[in-house]
């Protein structure tokens, strides 16, 4: 009988503590502003580092041409010349520009030829 009495006792005393439902929809709102600030954010970067990778590849790709020139006098009518060979220049195939025999680099047009959307 003690038992029963003290347990109503210690209930009615207490106040119940917790978040509300409108408070958890507040933190949650907040929650996905945030989120969508950091995607956009993230995106924007991702767009420059393709910028600059395709700068990248450009002057890796001209260094490579004026160095096949001073070595054999003209420049090279493909690109195979500079990738195949003992004296191959460049590692791999750019994938995002070719060349001319006259120096001039060009970014592939069409469907699927430009990976990277470079210029």
């Amino acid at each position: 009988m003690l038992s029963l009495c003290r347990c109503d006792e210690d209930h009615q005393g207490l106040v119940e503590q917790g978040f509300t439902l409108v408070e958890l929809l507040i933190v949650i709102v907040i929650l996905g502003i945030l989120a969508g600030i950091v995607v956009f954010a993230v995106g924007n970067l991702t767009s420059g580092a393709k910028t600059s990778a395709c700068s990248a590849e450009k002057t890796t790709i001209s260094t490579a041409l004026e160095a096949y020139k001073a070595q054999n006098g003209a420049y090279p009518a493909s690109m195979a010349v500079l990738t195949t060979g003992t004296g191959a220049l460049l590692k791999t195939t750019p994938q995002d520009y070719t060349i001319d025999g006259n120096g001039n680099i060009s970014a592939l047009s069409g469907t699927g030829l430009n990976p990277n959307g470079c210029s």
